[in-house]
């Protein structure tokens, strides 16, 4: 089976025809990854990240045969630099210092620009979780010790997390192991 990117050919054919459908239809892109994933047995991400990666690959000739005659693009992606990540932070631990939520902060740090909005949204996540000390260090400079609080909810959360599972996985193991005795018992009975 001759596959593109990990989806064959004809499935390829039909994300592409169902997003090319979907936006002459009005539907955003997100709305249609998501539908598509369920539709599909897919995470909405892996939708994304194949519709991007595919939209690549213009110079294959496959790929292209399945673009032809769709005006389907995708935008240049533009990475923060150190500089802008570094005042897009300060400028949200400030909001975030006058007790708003994290969306309402990076809402008003972007100026009601939705896309600056998501992408310093995804921005922010990403620190939290890649770079968590480097979020503390700027909380700590702006005089704030939520994000502290909240990085070590998280953590708890996830420890938490980790013990439910052992414990699950432990209490399985010990289930199998009366069975087997038990079964181990009525054999050397008889």
């Amino acid at each position: 089976m001759n596959k593109i990117n990990g989806y064959t050919e004809e499935e390829a054919t039909g994300l592409i025809e169902y997003i090319y459908s979907g936006k002459n239809a009005g539907k955003t892109l997100s709305y249609l990854f998501e539908t598509y994933g369920k539709e599909h047995s897919r995470a909405k991400g892996s939708v994304r990240n194949y519709y991007y990666a595919f939209l690549k690959k213009r110079d294959d000739e496959r790929v292209g045969r399945i673009l032809e005659g769709k005006d389907l693009r995708a935008g240049a992606v533009r990475p923060f630099t150190e500089e802008e990540t570094d005042e897009m932070l300060k400028k949200v631990l400030a909001e975030r210092g006058k007790g708003l939520s994290v969306r309402r902060a990076i809402m008003n740090v972007a100026g009601g620009d939705e896309r600056l909005m998501l992408r310093m949204q995804n921005k922010y996540r990403n620190l939290l979780k890649k770079q968590p000390e480097r979020v503390r260090r700027a909380a700590r400079e702006a005089g704030l010790q939520q994000e502290d609080d909240f990085l070590q909810r998280r953590l708890e959360r996830e420890i938490d997390g980790l013990y439910s599972r052992l414990a699950a996985d432990l209490r399985r193991e010990n289930e199998r192991l009366k069975a087997e005795l038990e079964k181990l018992r009525k054999e050397m009975a008889e």
